[in-house]
């Protein structure tokens, strides 16, 4: 599976602590070599795809073919609020 990232995505990944950039580096690594290990939380909302960084953060992106383009990283209180 391919990745992108928007503008908006990377403005606010530019925003984490970084110590919140390095999990969010390490958890990106992880999931290009297995975009489908369990500790991801890997989720499927209709297009959309939100994955897991650590315990409080979360990564939001839009799957077409083979590529998602992540488009928003931040906190997962935020996250839920975004996608309902």
């Amino acid at each position: 599976m391919n990745s992108r990232t928007t503008r908006s995505f990377r403005e606010a990944f530019k925003a984490l602590l970084p110590e919140v950039q390095r999990r969010a580096k390490e958890a990106y690594r992880l999931w290009r070599d297995n975009p489908h290990l369990p500790g991801f939380r890997f989720k499927r909302i209709g297009d959309e795809v939100s994955v897991r960084i650590g315990r409080s953060y979360r990564a939001l992106g839009i799957q077409q073919g083979d590529t998602v383009y992540w488009y928003w990283i931040g906190k997962h209180d935020e996250h839920d609020r975004l996608v309902g």
